[in-house]
């Protein structure tokens, strides 16, 4: 085979460190990391979650010395889920004006007025069955029943403070209910996250774990994405848009790649990738017993901003907003 141009050596800009970083094409910021909180009825708890080394259930009173934390790291925005003091057939802690996570949304505002607050929506977690939604008497999920319960959801995290609102539940019209409902209790100015690509996936363990959320019965196939489908996703973030959606996500990350590239390259639309608990735990596991080098973790944040992610759900935002504070520093 003929040899190319050898006036063409693309090793001229890999030969020092300094020369790669000119022309490194992506970068991490901490101002693009979103890190989860999960919150918790009590008092004096902060305790270590199993299942998310380095993660912790925090009580009200026990977040104000974590969002200085994260303030002083320069991270910019939390993502809160809560955990009831009980649940019910329709999740009505959900709603509560002195729900859990309303309590949060308060004082998270109180400690630091600029934290941008953004709130999981959904039912998971304060339904009984363990579903993200109304269910009929014979165990079906009814989406448009369901519709008015999440849109209550929403609109007491405006009222109490949360400055976007991020559906997690996928049902069929919940973007554009929810952002009629807002707009008409006077939260216009209220954004949405759309979790439009959710996928019925096998990284959530975790999480589901951490957020007790497991569904006491069958599994959420039936309105959660079949993990085999690309084009479904783009329609499913079409029809988010199309209802109101100022964000769009993908749900996972670093399986779905491909999605996020696709759904950026397609809508050119402000761009959320979360980077799932399943996907934490193996990575954070593997680093801690030597298998992989700590720089996986920030490979793996570099592949997910790289494919189309303007912003980055993910469990590892504290060990990164360190790493990048400490190499400004240093430079």
């Amino acid at each position: 085979m003929d040899r190319i141009d050898s006036k063409i050596r693309l090793r001229r800009l890999r030969k020092s460190k300094n020369i790669r970083s000119l022309v490194r094409e992506t970068r991490l910021n901490i101002s693009d990391f979103i890190y989860p909180l999960f919150v918790v009825e009590g008092e004096n708890i902060k305790k270590e979650i199993p299942s998310l080394k380095e993660n912790y259930h925090f009580s009200i009173d026990k977040l104000e010395d974590e969002i200085r934390e994260l303030s002083d790291l320069g991270i910019k925005a939390v993502i809160l889920f809560g955990l009831p003091k009980y649940k019910d057939e329709c999740g009505s802690a959900s709603y509560m004006d002195d729900g859990i996570v309303q309590k949060a949304i308060r004082k998270v505002k109180e400690v630091d007025s600029e934290m941008v607050v953004i709130t999981d929506v959904c039912m998971c977690s304060y339904t009984s069955h363990g579903h993200c939604g109304i269910l009929s008497e014979d165990g079906e999920l009814l989406n448009d029943e369901t519709l008015e319960y999440l849109s209550k959801i929403a609109v007491s995290h405006a009222k109490a403070g949360a400055d976007m609102v991020a559906p997690s539940d996928m049902m069929d019209f919940r973007i554009e209910h929810m952002r009629n409902e807002l707009d008409d209790n006077g939260y216009t100015n209220v954004s949405i996250m759309a979790y439009s690509a959710k996928y019925a996936s096998a990284f959530y363990g975790p999480f589901r774990d951490a957020a007790d959320s497991a569904p006491s019965f069958g599994d959420r196939k039936t309105y959660q994405m079949d993990p085999a489908n690309s084009n479904e996703a783009i329609r499913e973030c079409e029809l988010d848009i199309n209802e109101g959606a100022d964000i769009i996500m993908v749900k996972p990350a670093l399986s779905y790649l491909d999605v996020i590239r696709r759904a950026k390259d397609t809508f050119n639309m402000h761009m959320c990738a979360y980077s799932v608990s399943g996907e934490y735990a193996m990575l954070k596991n593997a680093v801690d017993v030597g298998l992989l080098s700590e720089s996986a973790i920030e490979e793996s944040l570099i592949s997910i901003k790289r494919a189309g992610a303007d912003m980055i759900i993910t469990y590892f935002a504290k060990y990164m907003a360190k790493k990048l504070k400490n190499e400004t520093c240093r430079a």
